[in-house]
């Protein structure tokens, strides 16, 4: 009887799991992170913490003996409100008028919606000093709105409307409108066009499917967006500058000025980290919400 040859087993060459690719994939990205932190570190965080902790002839406890100082002064302390009062001001105003366009421009059905979108964020490309001049073209005592009130016969002169706070709301939600409409027009066209018609189809009136169904969804871009302009407005410079002057006084302008007219490093390093204490704690709180607003 002739018995037949067990064909012998050949060794099978290891191949590599998906598991191994993933890891291989998250290596190669780390290492193209690796530019990008090394000039994060050297551009940003360094200066930051030097222009913080470190200025020229002072100490870390001068600065925070005058961080104290600070924040029992009834000056200093009417500038950090002033500062907090307006960005939050020219938060508010930002979200509610930049969330209806957004919503518009990405529901809109019109061809033309892309070129809408583009002249409301044109202001982006126009520099600061040339929007911020407008303002006093128009807010000054013998500018257009001034002129235009007095011939409609409401005033008998001019009303001073520059270096007033209503001049820096006005000059910062002109600044921060556009940020505020492109983080909501993301989130907006991220959420399906189909569960507005299923909500008015169910019955749902129009208010009540953009409070119940679209704010919801969108909560991380509308929390977005204020963070971006709350963080804006607290360390502009420029506008406050021109449309605030002397009498409106920022903790930004109140940098410049003790950075730039009178050396006093401590109170300049003081006044830097309460800006930037305020700007992460909102920064933390807006992403507790966000985070909120995407799981509920």
């Amino acid at each position: 009887m002739v018995r037949l040859l067990e064909p012998v087993p050949q060794p099978v060459p290891p191949q590599r799991t998906p598991l191994g690719k993933d890891a291989d994939i998250s290596r190669k990205s780390a290492f193209l992170l690796v530019p990008g932190l090394v000039l994060l570190v050297a551009g940003f965080l360094v200066p930051s913490a030097a222009m913080l902790f470190a200025p020229p002839d002072v100490s870390t406890g001068e600065i925070f003996a005058r961080l104290g100082e600070m924040l029992t002064d009834p000056y200093d302390l009417e500038v950090i409100g002033r500062t907090v009062g307006l960005a939050l001001a020219v938060t508010i105003i930002c979200v509610v008028l930049g969330f209806p366009i957004a919503y518009w421009l990405a529901r809109s059905p019109s061809r033309w919606s892309g070129v809408f979108l583009a002249v409301a964020i044109f202001p982006l490309m126009l520099s600061n000093v040339v929007r911020t001049f407008g303002w006093l073209v128009i807010l000054g005592s013998k500018g257009a709105l001034g002129r235009l009130l007095v011939q409609l016969g409401l005033v008998d002169t001019a009303p001073q409307l520059l270096y007033t706070k209503l001049a820096i709301v006005l000059g910062l939600t002109q600044l921060f409108l556009p940020l505020a409409i492109i983080s909501c027009y993301s989130a907006v066209a991220q959420v399906d066009p189909g569960l507005d018609d299923a909500s008015r189809g169910l019955g749902a009136s129009r208010i009540r499917t953009m409070w119940n169904v679209v704010i919801p969804l969108t909560m991380p871009g509308i929390v977005v967006a204020a963070t971006l302009v709350f963080a804006g407005s607290v360390t502009a410079y420029t506008t406050p500058y021109l449309l605030g002057g002397s009498s409106q006084r920022m903790l930004s302008t109140q940098l410049f000025n003790y950075a730039s007219t009178t050396l006093d490093w401590a109170s300049a390093s003081a006044t830097a980290l309460i800006m930037t204490v305020l700007v992460f704690l909102v920064s933390g709180l807006s992403s507790l919400i966000g985070r909120k607003g995407a799981t509920s």
